[in-house]
């Protein structure tokens, strides 16, 4: 593509926040010969309340790309070039993932490292509201699809797709500890009740790990898509993927299940509490048979994941406070992170 054509590629359009299209084609140009050939829009697509995701389209194909969020992130989040690596390794396995096209770490051309991928056809289901249409017994199939599929990815040998080195499984969980523990100092804006506590327990309770896999990180139905058959067609959002404990992914699941019957937050997902979705025995039963894993300790596990969940969401408060944050839906995260982590207090005494 010559450099008029690249100009003319990139011409009519509106930049959306964080992306400069003409950068963008040019790059694209030399990446991957031949994908673009006409002029370039793109959107903010909804929902993203970290990296920022963007529909990509020339008028005759779609794609998707995804950046870091604007203004300062922490120095391990946000990796485009893991997340890029994960699901390019995936892409022969039985995991569904899109199909990946570039990777670009070179600042200078929207000033952030960049991919863009396969926009796959397919529903990520947040809301109650979503599928309840589709009855008891098809939310129910939906939901069984979406554990089977994490058990698939937890058998993901690492080596077998060239990721024996993409983490480092030994100490995995006292590291996740003290991991976000270290993020929530890092986002620091307010005193939050009961954090120092819930750290503390945790550190002191770390229970031996099963054999390592391919963590996702944030597993969860709305980060799925699914197609008009049920069928899980492909597993989105990798930015916290790592090699580690698979029981983290399963906890996280819950906690993110239980979360909707916490009433805190309109925006936060309650696809769990629609008729046929499974209960919390229903998803660790189904697991564990699929899994063959030891499911006993799963109250350090919930204690953890609740406690990353409130880090996670006290940064997006952070960055909402700063100006920092595209799109709708932030002003009310921040309410949620202090039940988030007396739940996880509550958690480390439960036992299955």
């Amino acid at each position: 593509m010559s450099d008029q054509e690249v100009r003319d590629v990139a011409l009519g359009h509106d930049d959306p926040p964080g992306v400069d299209l003409a950068r963008v084609a040019a790059y694209l140009a030399d990446a991957a010969p031949g994908l673009v050939g006409g002029p370039l829009r793109a959107e903010v697509i909804a929902g993203g309340k970290s990296n920022l995701t963007y529909l990509v389209s020339d008028g005759t194909g779609e794609w998707v790309l995804r950046r870091p969020p604007l203004g300062h992130v922490l120095a391990t989040a946000h990796d485009m070039a893991r997340e890029h690596r994960v699901i390019t390794a995936l892409g022969p396995t039985g995991v569904p993932v899109p199909r990946t096209y570039a990777l670009c770490e070179d600042l200078g051309v929207i000033g952030a490292p960049f991919y863009l991928m396969e926009k796959v056809e397919g529903t990520p289901y947040r809301t109650a509201s979503q599928v309840e249409p589709l009855g008891r017994d098809r939310t129910r199939a939906i939901c069984e699809r979406m554990v089977d599929t994490l058990a698939v990815l937890h058998a993901v040998d690492p080596a077998d797709v060239a990721l024996s080195d993409f983490g480092r499984p030994a100490g995995f969980l006292q590291r996740q500890v003290r991991r976000w523990k270290r993020q929530l100092d890092a986002s620091y804006s307010r005193d939050l009740t009961g954090a120092e506590e819930l750290h503390r327990r945790l550190r002191l309770s770390v229970p031996e790990s099963p054999a390592p896999a391919i963590v996702h990180g944030d597993f969860r139905l709305d980060n799925l898509l699914v197609d008009g058959s049920g069928d899980v067609v492909a597993v989105l959002d990798w930015e916290m993927a790592t090699l580690g404990d698979p029981l983290t992914d399963l906890a996280l699941l819950l906690v993110y299940q239980r979360l909707a019957t916490f009433g805190i937050d309109h925006t936060l997902p309650d696809v769990s509490t629609a008729p046929g979705y499974l209960a919390d025995g229903e998803i660790l039963d189904r697991y564990s048979v699929a899994s063959g894993r030891n499911l006993s300790d799963m109250g350090f596990y919930l204690g953890l994941a609740y406690f990353k969940l409130a880090v996670i969401l006290e940064g997006i408060h952070c960055r909402h406070t700063r100006g920092q944050t595209v799109g709708a839906g932030f002003d009310t995260v921040g309410a949620a992170v202090e039940p988030l982590i007396k739940a996880g207090l509550d958690a480390l005494k439960e036992h299955r």
